[in-house]
C-alpha cells in the first residue's frame, strides 16, 4: 500500500510538471532529423514501414514503403524504396524503388543485402537479396526464388537475430481481418535465405479475446529476442480495450523453431509504448536491452479518455531493461504537444559504438499543411543518439 501511495505521488507531480521535454528538441515548426523522403499529403500516399542496417564497410541503408492516403492498406500501392548514405546519415540517395514490397527488414547477411516482407499489405511472404549494396534486387517469382509463402501474411521492420546458428525473424499472419497468430520464422545461417525450403515456420498462435479481463484487441508485430535464459521468444505490441498501454507479450519458441507457447497467467510483461511499433535488440557492453518507444508520458496520460493508446505517438523514448520484464524510461528523445499531426513513430534503430542510429516515420509540419494525420506521416526522418548508455532514470 505505501509502495502504491508513493507511485501515485510521483505519477501527481509529474504531472503537474507538465511533459518531460527532450533533450534534443528541433526548432519550432522545423522537422528534427535529417529528412529521408517527404511525401506532401496532398500527393495522396503516406511514408512508413522504415528499416535501417549497417553495411560491412559502414554505409547506411533505409528502406520504407509507401501506403495510399485514401484506401489504407487496402489502397493499391504496394512499393519501397530504398536509400543509401556514405557519410554517418548526414545525406542520403535513393537507390531504387521496387513494386509489390512492403513492412520489410532490410538486413546484410554473409556479404549480401536483404529484404525480408510481403508483396502487398496481407499478402505473400516473400524475401529478395542484393548483391549491389542495395542498387537492384532479385524478384520472389517462386519458392526457390524468394517467395517463402502464400497467404494472408504481416509483419513490420522488425529485428532479424542470429542465434544459435540459426537466422531469426518474427510474422503473423491473419486468416480473415486482423486475427492475427504469431509464429517465428528461423533457418540456418549457411543456408539459401531465398529458398523456401530453407525455412522453418513454428506453430500459429492466436489471441484469445478473453484475456486480461475481456479486453484483448491482438497481438502483433513481433521482436526475435533471446531471453536472459537464453530462450528464443516472439516480443510482441498487443492492444487492449482498457487503458492498458504498457502490457507487452512474449511467445515462447523452441530451439528448433518449430513449437510455439504462450501461457496468459505469467506471460503478458511490462514494457513502456507496449500498444506500438517498437524495435527490441540486446547491448552485451551494458548487458541491457534497449528500445525507442512511443511512450505515454504521465502529464499525457489524460489523453487516454479521448483516444486509444495506439493513437498517442508524440513522445519518443529510450528505455532500458536488464530482464525484458523490468523497463525504465532512460530519457525522452522527441516530444510534440500535439497528438492530431505529430508523431514519431515505427522508429527501427541499430547500435553504432557509442551511438544509436534511427529511422522514424515522422508526421510534422511542413509547406504544404503538414501531415494528413498523426498516423498517415509525411516524412522519413533519420536521428542519431549520442552517448546512449549514459542516459538518465527521470523516476529517481
Amino acid at each position: 500500500m505505501k509502495n502504491s501511495k508513493l507511485l501515485l505521488i510521483v505519477l501527481l507531480a509529474f504531472m503537474a510538471m507538465g511533459p518531460l521535454r527532450a533533450q534534443c528538441m528541433a526548432e519550432e515548426g522545423r522537422v528534427p532529423g535529417t529528412v529521408i523522403r517527404h511525401e506532401p499529403a496532398s500527393g495522396g500516399v503516406y511514408v512508413g514501414a522504415p528499416s535501417i542496417a549497417i553495411m560491412p564497410d559502414g554505409s547506411y541503408l533505409v528502406s520504407m514503403n509507401f501506403t495510399s492516403i485514401q484506401g489504407g492498406d487496402h489502397g493499391k500501392v504496394h512499393r519501397t524504396a530504398v536509400y543509401a548514405s556514405t557519410d554517418a546519415g548526414k545525406s542520403w540517395i535513393l537507390l531504387t524503388e521496387l513494386d509489390q514490397q512492403r513492412w520489410s527488414t532490410i538486413f546484410s547477411h554473409r556479404g549480401l543485402t536483404y529484404l525480408m516482407g510481403v508483396d502487398q499489405a496481407f499478402g505473400n511472404a516473400v524475401i529478395r537479396k542484393s548483391t549491389d549494396g542495395g542498387k537492384t534486387w532479385s524478384s520472389p517469382v517462386d519458392p526457390k526464388n524468394g517467395l517463402l509463402a502464400e497467404g494472408r501474411y504481416h509483419c513490420a521492420p522488425v529485428p532479424v537475430i542470429l542465434y544459435k546458428g540459426r537466422i531469426w525473424r518474427a510474422m503473423e499472419d491473419a486468416l480473415e481481418g486482423r486475427e492475427f497468430r504469431a509464429f517465428m520464422m528461423s533457418a540456418p545461417v549457411d543456408a539459401d535465405l531465398m529458398d523456401a525450403n530453407s525455412w522453418t515456420f513454428s506453430q500459429k498462435l492466436g489471441f484469445d479475446r478473453a484475456w486480461c479481463d475481456q479486453s484483448m484487441l491482438g497481438w502483433l508485430e513481433g521482436n526475435a529476442v533471446v531471453t536472459p535464459d537464453q530462450q528464443v521468444v516472439d516480443f510482441l505490441r498487443c492492444g487492449f480495450k482498457n487503458r492498458k498501454h504498457s502490457t507487452a507479450a512474449m511467445v515462447h519458441i523452441s530451439p528448433d523453431g518449430k513449437n510455439a507457447s504462450f501461457d496468459p497467467t505469467r506471460d503478458f510483461v511490462h514494457f513502456p509504448g507496449a500498444s506500438k511499433k517498437f524495435t527490441i535488440r540486446y547491448d552485451s557492453l551494458s548487458n541491457k536491452y534497449w528500445s525507442l518507444v512511443n511512450w505515454i508520458q504521465p502529464a499525457d496520460m489524460l489523453l487516454l479518455e479521448q483516444k486509444r493508446a495506439s493513437q498517442i505517438r508524440n513522445t519518443l523514448a529510450l528505455v532500458s531493461s536488464k530482464n525484458l520484464s523490468d523497463w525504465i524510461v532512460e530519457r525522452i528523445i522527441l516530444y510534440h504537444p500535439d497528438t492530431e499531426y505529430h508523431a514519431f513513430q515505427y522508429v527501427d534503430w541499430q547500435f553504432e559504438n557509442e551511438d544509436l542510429i534511427a529511422v522514424s516515420r515522422t508526421a510534422f509540419d511542413d509547406a504544404f499543411g503538414g501531415a494528413d494525420s498523426y498516423h498517415n506521416a509525411n516524412y522519413i526522418t533519420f536521428h542519431r543518439i549520442r552517448d546512449f548508455r549514459d542516459s538518465y532514470n527521470p523516476f529517481p
